[in-house]
């Protein structure tokens, strides 16, 4: 649907929120664009900083991300191929409110395991 014009366009989730969580709220979006916050990284680079991703993960997430306008994919005329990944200006504006929510999640990690813990016992 890239060639359609924008006032055709059909929302797959017509709520912003929804539609945009749905998204970047998976398991790996927000890892990758954290890690590609320094700069342009390749695959193997972003593999090897994210760790424990599969490559079909990884390779779904960077797709994903790219068809959301987050990150861009550049492809060198090379042998072999050199293909780079980097943050849209789009990417980079999310950073902060998710920088704020990964801040977040750190002052309460604890306090949010002990509720766990504390409901699991009962």
């Amino acid at each position: 649907m890239p060639n359609q014009p924008l006032e055709s366009f059909e929302y797959d989730n017509p709520c912003p929120i929804r539609d945009v969580l749905d998204r970047i709220g998976d398991q790996w979006s927000v890892l990758v664009l954290l890690t590609l916050q320094p700069g342009t990284q390749r695959f193997n680079e972003l593999m090897r900083e994210i760790g424990d991703i599969s490559k079909q993960m990884l390779s779904r997430t960077l797709k994903h991300l790219e068809q959301d306008g987050f990150v861009t994919r550049t492809v060198y005329p090379e042998v072999p191929p050199r293909v780079e990944y980097r943050l849209t200006e789009l990417g980079h504006s999310f950073l902060e409110p998710m920088q704020a929510l990964v801040n977040w999640a750190d002052s309460h990690h604890r306090t949010i395991a002990e509720a766990r813990r504390r409901y699991n016992r009962e």
